[in-house]
């Protein structure tokens, strides 16, 4: 017997049952994956929860485990190969029911059933006649004032039918119910017409470029994970009208409060990084501009207002960008958060961040400042409304009473969703963010 429920068809040869296995659901928003390993194959024995396959689902690489216990007969997938919830990864039989190797051909759809005594009769197919007929119906409120006796107008209007459209054989155009029995008729007879798909425009299609015609080039295939970050940054990019908000955050008292406790924090084993401050800062600001940690429910049509902070890290790695989310940042302290941040980076560029790990962030953090540069414009991570963007920061001369004094600025830029955030309200969550970078204090820093 398997060790889970038999949901493949039986094999009257070797008297047994298949079992097909079935890719899962991944979690929220994720349906599908490309294979890219298999772990088993056809002849092994596999355990319940056994791993049989390595997936790559929304930019995460999860390991897949199996549903059943047996022999695997057949696999039905290969490495490159897009998988959707619930599509048949391999087929087991019962370990020690010498199975052949694959699922026979036989098996591979149940027998048909016999039809039931009751079976209702398939619907007629409408002749040529009477689909010429169903053209020459009259068109609506063709009959602007059709006679009928009140009954027949009560039952027309249960049946949902527009009498304006039903032709009447009786003097004067008078409707009867024969005639709307006819009607309903060919109706009927309409419905049950196969329809066409509808035709679909051809996708645009560019001319293919001969790059080698001038120089040399090396070629090499797209990988599944920048495929999944160009179609999401696509989509992100097509469906939300994007805005940048602008400005440069004093961070020089931050700074030094920075130098002065790193020490403090390398003795507990991780980095005070201002990627660190920003999630403290970025999460104030939030408590005070609840729409910019909301999200568009557009099927709904409603704002929803979310009442934790997840914020999400982009990642900076060689296969591509990946942004994990720290969880209810609003609850950890600057510590705490400075450890999960080293932890994700080091899973993220290791690949070994879990599906979990990339879904639920609320808000999204990208510091390019290690990098360089200054202000850039990040795109937003839908579902959310928006990002922040944080350049490298600089020693600037700055007014001060009076007085031209160097700070060091840093430059933060808010990407917005204009359909739920207009430029005012984004304006001062900056400048909101921009103090929130200036308020700390050593009580908030020291260990």
């Amino acid at each position: 017997m398997f060790a889970g429920r038999s949901n493949g068809p039986w094999d009257p040869s070797a008297n047994i049952f298949f079992m097909d296995v079935k890719l899962p659901r991944l979690g929220e928003g994720a349906d599908s994956g490309a294979v890219v390993s298999l772990l088993v194959k056809e002849g092994d024995a596999i355990t319940l929860d056994q791993p049989i396959l390595e997936l790559e689902s929304e930019k995460a690489v999860a390991t897949i485990p199996s549903t059943a216990a047996g022999v695997v007969s057949s696999i039905r997938v290969r490495p490159g190969d897009r998988l959707s919830v619930g599509q048949v990864i391999l087929t087991v039989s019962p370990a020690g029911s010498n199975a052949p190797a694959a699922r026979p051909a036989a098996a591979s759809a149940p027998a048909p059933r016999p039809a039931a005594a009751s079976a209702a009769p398939e619907p007629r197919q409408a002749t040529a006649p009477v689909l010429a007929e169903l053209s020459a119906e009259l068109p609506p409120g063709a009959n602007a004032n059709p006679t009928a006796a009140p009954s027949l107008r009560k039952l027309a209007r249960d049946l949902g039918i527009d009498l304006t459209r039903v032709p009447g054989s009786e003097r004067g155009g008078r409707i009867v119910l024969a005639d709307l029995r006819a009607y309903i008729e060919r109706l009927q007879l309409l419905a049950a017409q196969p329809k066409s798909p509808p035709a679909k425009a051809p996708a645009p299609v560019s001319d293919p470029i001969d790059f080698s015609r001038r120089d040399k080039v090396t070629r090499k295939p797209v990988s599944t994970l920048r495929k999944v970050i160009s179609r999401r940054m696509l989509e992100n990019w097509n469906t939300i009208p994007h805005v940048t908000q602008f400005d440069e955050a004093d961070i020089t008292e931050l700074n030094a409060l920075r130098k002065k406790f790193a020490p403090e924090y390398e003795a507990k084993g991780t980095r005070l990084t201002l990627t660190s401050f920003a999630v403290r800062a970025v999460v104030e600001t939030l408590k005070k501009h609840p729409i910019f940690n909301a999200s568009l429910d557009e099927a709904a049509d409603e704002i929803v207002l979310k009442q934790y902070y997840h914020i999400g890290i982009a990642v900076d790695t060689e296969a591509g960008l990946m942004v994990p989310v720290i969880r209810d940042a609003d609850t950890k302290s600057l510590l705490e958060i400075s450890v999960e941040l080293e932890e994700l980076a080091k899973k993220a560029r290791e690949r070994k961040v879990s599906a979990d790990e990339l879904r639920g962030g609320t808000f999204t953090i990208s510091n390019q400042g290690g990098i360089g540069g200054a202000h850039f414009t990040p795109i937003i991570n839908k579902p959310e409304l928006a990002i922040l963007g944080l350049g490298r920061g600089a020693i600037k001369p700055v007014v001060r009473e009076n007085q031209i004094v160097p700070r060091l600025l840093l430059p933060i830029c808010v990407s917005y969703d204009h359909r739920l955030i207009d430029g005012g309200t984004a304006a001062r969550f900056t400048v909101d963010l921009a103090a929130s970078f200036q308020a700390f204090t050593e009580a908030t820093v020291k260990l």
